[in-house]
């Protein structure tokens, strides 16, 4: 079983606890002991250590850093550097130059891996698998994305909404393209107030060979359901695809027709992710989905769609 520890002891880890609970053994690392202890108290008992500094020098496996995002870059450097595999909460870091850096610091045989836990919900597969099988033929449109409001505190109100939330709609609809290249980002935030984190975007990526994919994200807007049962849509040369946003269920359109009900007992993507991650670990040298290069991709859209803000 291998060891991993959590760096950073806040919510977000207790949702990889529930997930990493008897795969791995684990132990805890946060800004406050106290933290660390609480929830490696919950979860049974676990080494607490006093700093990252000794987390690094110890025997741990890996590492999964839940950390806020402007930790994640030194944080994540002195990991690969001490051969610790990484499993970093998204988004991966907040900067054009920390993702430079992080990028520069990999090696051949690095385990860096994003969670991104879209890339691994039950639906995605389910539409990936539509396109694959050429149901609604090429794939000229994807609108995405989610509207509800959210109140931010601590360090999350001091990023923007899709930086911090949005990052999962970009790596959703982003993997519905691959490496197909990209050659033009546009992006409007509207009700922006100069100097303060956007709450309100709508990004339209360009692709070489003529599809779009239109992206609208908001933390100020009205939802009684808090974005559940809204949808998004593919549209393709020969057919089409609605799905619900969290994935609940997929409706196949055009010449088939089928709804699809992918399941909600992962609906999220976080155990298959966590999968994949333990599976990397215990083969050296095998590389996860959510990787690098698609992190790359995705925080690509939107710095360069925040670019716009700079203005």
């Amino acid at each position: 079983m291998n060891a991993v520890c959590l760096v950073g002891c806040g919510a977000i880890a207790r949702v990889h606890v529930k997930h990493l609970a008897g795969k791995a053994e684990l132990s805890f690392c946060s800004r406050s002991r106290a933290s660390a202890e609480t929830l490696s108290g919950e979860c049974g008992g676990g080494r607490v250590f006093e700093s990252y500094d000794q987390v690094l020098k110890s025997d741990v496996d890996a590492v999964l850093i839940s950390s806020p995002p402007e930790a994640h870059r030194e944080q994540v450097v002195a990991a690969l550097a001490a051969d610790k595999g990484v499993l970093v909460e998204k988004p991966l870091c907040a900067t054009e130059a920390d993702l430079e850096a992080i990028g520069a610091a990999l090696r051949d045989r690095s385990l860096l891996m994003v969670a991104e836990n879209y890339y691994y919900k039950p639906s995605l597969k389910v539409i990936k698998w539509i396109i694959g099988q050429g149901f609604i033929g090429e794939v000229r449109r994807v609108e995405t994305g989610k509207r509800f409001a959210q109140a931010t505190s601590g360090w999350k109100s001091g990023y923007g909404a899709l930086l911090e939330g949005g990052i999962h709609y970009v790596a959703l609809g982003a993997d519905m393209f691959g490496n197909e290249p990209i050659r033009r980002v546009a992006a409007e935030f509207p009700g922006h107030l100069a100097g303060k984190p956007e709450r309100n975007s709508l990004v339209r990526v360009a692709y070489e060979g003529g599809a779009e994919l239109v992206l609208r994200y908001a933390w100020n807007a009205f939802s009684p359901t808090r974005g559940t049962f809204q949808h998004s849509r593919i549209e393709g040369t020969a057919g089409g695809v609605v799905f619900e946003n969290n994935g609940i269920y997929v409706r196949l359109k055009g010449r088939r027709k089928r709804m699809y009900f992918p399941g909600v007992r992962d609906l999220m993507g976080y155990g298959a992710m966590t999968r994949d991650f333990l599976q990397c670990l215990r083969e050296p040298g095998k590389k996860p989905y959510s990787d690098f290069s698609r992190a790359e991709r995705d925080l690509g859209i939107v710095f360069t769609a925040y670019k716009g803000l700079e203005g």
